[in-house]
């Protein structure tokens, strides 16, 4: 498993703490509960997507790109990210943002994401849900090859097998940090959504044999189907790396239960895991991802999934900064 083969822009702030969630842990009454703060890898209030992007724009960098595209949901934490980057690098950035919830809100439209990718100076144009935003992106690079630019597309959630590299080298650092302390981990759960982070972390636990396992609570699509995205893009990033047949069908498992109605659509436990997350543990979650992702970690730990005493790690991935699009959803907050 070899990454110095890739071109890499390092940005990432790393290793990334693990830290022990105590009061969290001793609400639930289960497994012993520890948080992987990718939310401070640093880049344009950090995320999950800075990982994937060392490679992406590793790549674009070396193609002689002069404009980054990418798409996203309206509160997209990687369009964030990626318009953060291209500004570090000197590039122009054009983010292409779905309607994916029908929200109307001057909050949700304006604030939060959409008001970093702005700060940043991304062109940002919007599209009505259910576009195909890859075509999309396609039209777009096609405008600007006209105008003699050279653009680099990155797909969704920076999600392709070279972006997934990205997740590859946060699986390598766990374990690293799971053997400085002499953690015996149980499993890794995260919020999936656009397969890049599990893939990478599947492909990275499995193919180094940790024997640690990795489950992704989805946000949008069906299990079978999550599964699936993961299962072949995982398979994509092992090849990339040399590797092939690392990963088994078995290896790749998504718990679908929690994304109620929709995608970026509110749900009460995610409501609930935001606000024990902040009151509990000082840390904020965010309302698309990781809220949901720990929603159904809470629940699986009050359902007796995870046995007392073992260690189960949760992924933070980011996207604190969506809640600011979401504060009508958090109206009812009482003072503890």
């Amino acid at each position: 498993m070899k990454l110095t083969t890739f071109p890499r822009v390092r940005i990432t702030h790393g290793p990334t703490p693990l830290e022990f969630m105590p009061r969290l842990t001793e609400a639930l009454g289960g497994p012993n509960l520890y948080i992987k703060r990718d939310d401070c890898t640093g880049l344009g209030t950090g995320g999950n997507k800075t990982r994937k992007l060392e490679f992406l724009m590793g790549e674009a960098d070396a193609l002689g790109a002069d404009t980054i595209i990418t798409q996203g949901a309206t509160q997209s934490n990687h369009a964030r990210q990626t318009v953060a980057i291209a500004a570090k690098m000197g590039m122009a950035c054009d983010i292409l943002l779905e309607d994916r919830t029908g929200f109307t809100s001057e909050a949700y439209k304006h604030s939060g994401n959409v008001f970093l990718d702005q700060l940043y100076g991304a062109r940002v144009k919007e599209y009505p849900g259910g576009t195909d935003m890859n075509a999309a992106m396609e039209v777009r690079a096609a405008e600007l090859r006209a105008q003699g630019r050279k653009p680099y597309i990155i797909p969704g959630g920076g999600s392709n097998a070279l972006g997934a590299l990205g997740y590859v080298v946060c699986a390598l650092e766990m374990v690293d940090q799971f053997n400085h302390l002499g953690l015996d981990v149980h499993e890794v759960v995260h919020a999936t959504g656009s397969a890049g982070t599990q893939a990478g972390l599947v492909a990275g636990l499995e193919g180094t044999r940790s024997g640690i396992s990795v489950l992704g609570i989805g946000v949008r699509a069906a299990q079978a189907a999550q599964e699936q995205n993961v299962y072949n893009l995982a398979v994509k990033t092992a090849d990339l790396l040399g590797v092939p047949g690392a990963v088994s069908r078995e290896s790749v498992k998504a718990n679908c239960d929690y994304v109620g109605a929709g995608y970026g659509l509110p749900t009460p436990g995610m409501v609930e895991a935001v606000t024990m997350l902040a009151r509990l543990e000082g840390i904020l979650l965010d309302p698309v991802y990781s809220g949901k992702g720990m929603a159904g970690l809470i629940d699986l730990c009050r359902k007796g999934h995870y046995q007392k005493g073992q260690n189960v790690v949760f992924v933070h991935t980011g996207g604190a900064v969506a809640l600011y699009g979401y504060t009508d959803t958090f109206k009812d907050l009482t003072p503890l």
